[in-house]
């Protein structure tokens, strides 16, 4: 070899070994600056708790003052003042409820066979460094990824399927709304892989679906991304801007103002349904307090969780003129074909009671603030081989429908 040649593969050699000595010295500084900007954004969002709770299932809940909770970190809330409960609750003239409904059990939660939270605080699950690393960074993992098909467009079914997000839903449209309610029964559906999830929720919506989409969502998910678990939790969603970046799951940013002390979203249900055993369920109601405007929550019968201060959004300052009622997964096709992740039970709706997932008593809150029973509600599935819906009314359960499925079938390749 000449002596110009050597010098070159003795450089080359050298620059090798430097980036070899170096490369995990950069990736060590790169994944510092990440746990640092990690528990920056942890320390905004983990208040200071009165008392901790440990709960059976691996949870911590913290009980935090009312008044340092994460809402009022919001720019629209730094001088909100913390509403109390609405005197004007929607007007049942049916009062369709179940007596067996399980949204009247004492203990809901699992954390609550460890501890109560006192009076004067609220009940926030808190998050941890190890469920931000499993999204990869606090943005992806407070945020609905692709959430814009994630909200069903009956109009434009063509787009729902585009980013994997599948339904079996309900849906009213075209009129204003002023909250919506249902019962659904709770399982634990199998999510194939990590990045999936699986769940049941009710939407109140209204804008465009193009950029300035206002949404408010509640229910029951299974996400072990976000849980790291396959436990079925309480969880709610909301965005100004169709899930660009306003808004978030639970109270992973400042928005949604809790008033709870017994109930943390985010938190586990239990117990959940069995196939021909008992069936679980919880009743969520939504709806605009006609006087201060705020969009508040209940769960199950005696349970005001908090509210959506009507500050925070616009199209839904006013009302909301889409509702939505059911089931969505999110299939990624591993190995190329459909995801085994089941809706619901994971079975198909036809199976009927004890097997299939439902929902009952569908209403809305109309412009007198009166419950009411749907008009005209249409169903869509995108993909019936996969997770099928059939609607129907009664005298006991109202407007209800059998949804869910399977995921990955003889069908559903």
């Amino acid at each position: 070899m000449s002596r110009p040649k050597l010098w070159v593969g003795i450089a080359l050699l050298g620059i090798v070994l430097w980036l070899l000595c170096t490369l995990p010295a950069v990736q060590g500084a790169q994944s510092r600056r990440k746990l640092a900007r990690i528990h920056r954004h942890l320390s905004r969002i983990n208040k200071p708790a009165v008392k901790t709770i440990q709960s059976i299932d691996g949870d911590v809940i913290d009980c935090v003052e009312s008044s340092h909770q994460p809402a009022f970190d919001h720019p629209a809330l730094r001088n909100h003042t913390l509403e109390l409960p609405p005197k004007i609750f929607p007007l049942d003239l049916d009062a369709v409820l179940a007596a067996a409904s399980s949204s009247r059990r004492s203990q809901p939660q699992a954390w609550h066979q460890s501890g109560q939270c006192p009076e004067g605080t609220v009940a926030i699950r808190r998050t941890m460094v190890k469920d931000v690393l499993r999204a990869g960074d606090f943005e992806g993992y407070k945020m609905k990824k692709d959430g814009l098909a994630s909200v069903p467009q009956p109009s434009r079914p063509q787009i729902l399927s585009g980013n994997g997000h599948e339904h079996a839903i309900g849906y009213m449209q075209g009129n204003a709304y002023y909250g919506a309610q249902c019962t659904m029964n709770v399982w634990d559906p199998s999510v194939q892989v990590s990045s999936e999830f699986s769940l049941s929720q009710m939407w109140l919506l209204a804008g465009s679906f193009s950029g300035d989409l206002n949404s408010i969502e509640a229910g029951w998910q299974v996400s072990p991304q976000l849980y790291g678990d396959n436990n079925p939790r309480l969880f709610t969603y909301w965005t100004t801007d169709a899930y660009q970046s306003t808004g978030c799951y639970n109270l992973l940013c400042s928005g949604f103002v809790q008033t709870s002390n017994a109930i943390a979203i985010g938190a586990a249900i239990t117990p959940v349904s069995t196939s021909a055993g008992f069936q679980y369920d919880i009743r969520i109601l939504i709806w605009k307090d006609p006087v201060k405007g705020n969009w508040w929550m209940q769960f199950g019968d005696h349970h005001l969780v908090g509210y959506w201060p009507a500050s925070i959004f616009t199209h839904l300052a006013a009302s909301a003129t889409m509702l939505e009622w059911g089931g969505e997964v999110v299939n990624t096709q591993p190995d190329g074909h459909h995801s085994a992740t089941t809706m619901g039970s994971g079975q198909f709706a036809e199976k009927g009671f004890a097997q299939a997932s439902y929902l009952r008593n569908i209403k809305y809150v109309d412009a007198n603030n009166m419950l009411k029973s749907p008009v005209g509600m249409q169903t869509l599935a995108e993909h019936p081989n996969c997770y099928n819906i059939h609607s129907s009314v009664n005298a006991e359960w109202g407007a209800y429908f059998y949804y869910g499925g399977p995921g990955q079938n003889s069908n559903c390749p």
